[in-house]
């Protein structure tokens, strides 16, 4: 399977049962359909899926499955993030073990590393995998940022494919763009800059909002992977409700809401996420009407 990643991933939610256990079945219908409808990649394990709340065992069920229902089709980026390099290295060996394809791995949250600190971490993670390691990099949830010259730094290493870049800010982005190697690929971390990112030059988004606007989300990549922004705007200014509304509360509790709305998934989450607030369910399902994207 191709080492760099281009297109629209999901960034999957974990389909969770009423009483709290991984809902497999829902689990394997959800991945089916994001490849029915056009999505380039999966990305279990991560923030979305609420990994933070996955036993170990649970962890490498969520990807087996994934891996199980993809069938090759497209590739599966397990999240194996950690702020403890040797629990990310043997979380890349269990992944591995599991069946993906890449890595995903967030830059370690709480410890707060200095850029030195973030390039060891990530050097040691890619020196102990033969699997393509993206790196991840969403300063509001880790409370530090990986800096443009320290991206650039890593994506020298062989083993380092990709970055999802969840700063927000479209000059860091910008730099990496600019001075990466050739081959390295620049993955948006927020809906709302998929057309900004891909306009100067990235390869497409890790995406929330396409657990549940999965075609909606491909095609906008698809129309700025061909160069043409014309309608990848027309498509983005559509889209920018449902962008806005799916971050309304902390991801990912909007997004298992509307998929709950969609008939997809159970409205369940992990303590001490819990699910939307009364004072927002209108807002999310008139996004979702917006789309169309609500069964009739």
């Amino acid at each position: 399977m191709e080492r760099q990643l281009t297109g629209c991933g999901t960034a999957l939610v974990t389909p969770f049962t009423r009483s709290g256990a991984v809902d497999e079945a829902a689990l394997r219908r959800l991945v089916e359909w994001q490849i029915a409808e056009g999505i380039h990649f999966l990305v279990p394990c991560g923030s979305t899926g609420e990994a933070a709340t996955l036993t170990s065992a649970e962890h490498r069920r969520v990807v087996e499955i994934t891996v199980e229902v993809a069938e090759g089709r497209v590739p599966v980026v397990a999240g194996a993030g950690s702020n403890d390099t040797a629990r990310a290295i043997a979380l890349s060996r269990e992944m591995k073990a599991a069946g993906a394809s890449h890595l995903l791995h967030v830059s370690p949250a709480y410890n707060k590393p200095p850029q030195r600190g973030i390039v060891a971490h990530f050097r040691a993670v890619a020196d102990a995998t033969d699997l393509p390691v993206v790196l991840y990099n969403v300063p509001g949830r880790t409370a530090s940022n990986m800096e443009a010259r320290t991206t650039v730094a890593l994506a020298e290493h062989p083993n380092i494919v990709a970055v999802k870049e969840a700063s927000g800010n479209l000059a860091q982005v910008t730099d990496i763009i600019r001075n990466r190697p050739t081959g390295f690929s620049v993955l948006s971390g927020d809906d709302s800059l998929t057309l900004a990112v891909m306009a100067a030059g990235g390869e497409g988004v890790i995406s929330v909002v396409s657990n549940a606007t999965p075609h909606l989300m491909a095609r906008l990549v698809d129309f700025c992977a061909a160069g043409d922004f014309a309608e990848a705007r027309v498509l983005a200014m559509r889209l920018t409700p449902w962008f806005e509304t799916a971050f309304i509360d902390s991801n990912p509790i909007p997004v298992k809401a509307a998929l709950s709305m969609m008939g997809r998934i159970e409205n369940a989450l992990r303590l001490p996420l819990v699910p939307l607030g009364e004072n927002h369910v209108a807002a999310v399902r008139a996004a979702l009407a917006a789309l169309e994207a609500l069964p009739s």
